[in-house]
């Protein structure tokens, strides 16, 4: 009986074995196949820009190719919804943006948690927005703005890519801190209202530093600050809000993320990737050419980065009243 009971546990101790030396093989073989990453937005956008200037660097040192699949709408909405729903296997991943952390107060009754139903990989780079003012409005400065808005309380009218948007917030929570009162005016899409600032029917609009920049030097559009903490190399003459007012810091941020359940040993694999992409010279010079810095973080930083941006824009989305379009 003995030497049966040995014989059986020498069985089950080889089971054992075998099986675990399959799931080592199974990491190690991930990816076996492409990758899928959904942009929640349309093509030719910062976001789908950063997916695929990343993507094409992890196909490279994957072994497999990285598909990018535009699924705009809805703010975002849309895409991350299929992404929260996919297979926890590491062959779909989500870049997200800055509605990621907005979308959970502009959106009540998402069919989705933003927080449980993703892992986060890393946090890709991070681009900071430009206060935007007509040249014939008489301010130089956010000081300057901030008197004239005071001066002539809800007759500066700012415009905005449309409500809970990234512009539309940041201005919120300028105007909050620097308690004034403005008009804002939502579009449908951020190009719409650039080209109704440029014309001057409506006098301000805080942009992305790319998208920005074109008007700014063609003299179309003047720069009076930038959101981070500390001023852009791209345009070092520039003064940041916080300068004027301490403690302004707004940035659209980027993510990687996957879904629930994915397996952590291929969270790591995916982390080691990302940030190996985002540390070749190449991408961050085009990085650095759009304003952007890459950060590269671990997936418990981007957890808790993600949690603070949720807050902070959660703030200034009831501040502001902004409904879901």
């Amino acid at each position: 009986m003995q030497s049966g009971l040995m014989g059986y546990s020498m069985c089950v101790l080889s089971v054992a074995l075998l099986a675990g030396g399959a799931t080592s093989a199974a990491a190690q073989a991930y990816p076996a196949k492409p990758i899928r990453v959904i942009v929640p937005s349309g093509a030719g956008g910062s976001v789908d820009t950063l997916a695929r200037l990343v993507g094409q660097k992890m196909s490279a040192s994957l072994g497999q190719q990285v598909v990018v699949e535009n699924r705009s709408g809805s703010g975002g909405v849309i895409g991350t919804e299929i992404a929260a729903r996919s297979a926890p296997d590491g062959y779909t991943l989500l870049m997200a943006y800055g509605s990621h952390v907005v979308n959970p107060t502009l959106y009540p009754k998402l069919s989705y948690d933003t927080v449980k139903d993703f892992l986060p990989i890393t946090q890709v780079a991070v681009q900071p927005l430009l206060v935007n003012v007509h040249p014939a409005l008489p301010v130089k400065s956010v000081k300057e703005l901030i008197a004239l808005a005071k001066a002539r309380p809800g007759e500066l009218n700012y415009g905005s890519a449309g409500s809970g948007s990234g512009g539309h917030l940041a201005t919120e929570i300028l105007s909050m801190m620097a308690e004034i009162k403005m008009t804002h005016v939502p579009y449908k899409g951020s190009a719409a209202a650039m080209f109704d600032v440029v014309a001057g029917n409506t006098q301000l609009m805080i942009l992305t530093l790319i998208t920005s920049l074109p008007q700014v030097r063609a003299g179309k559009l003047r720069a009076i600050g930038v959101t981070s903490s500390k001023r852009s190399p791209v345009v070092p003459e520039v003064p940041t809000v916080a300068e004027t007012i301490p403690g302004y810091e707004v940035e659209v941020s980027y993510f990687l993320l996957a879904p629930a359940g994915t397996p952590r040993d291929v969270i790591t694999k995916l982390h080691a990737e990302a940030t190996r992409a985002l540390k070749q010279p190449d991408v961050v010079e085009r990085l650095a050419r759009d304003g952007a810095r890459p950060v590269g973080n671990t997936p418990d930083e981007t957890a808790r980065y993600i949690d603070r941006e949720i807050v902070k824009w959660g703030k200034a989305v009831k501040a502001s009243g902004a409904k879901e379009q």
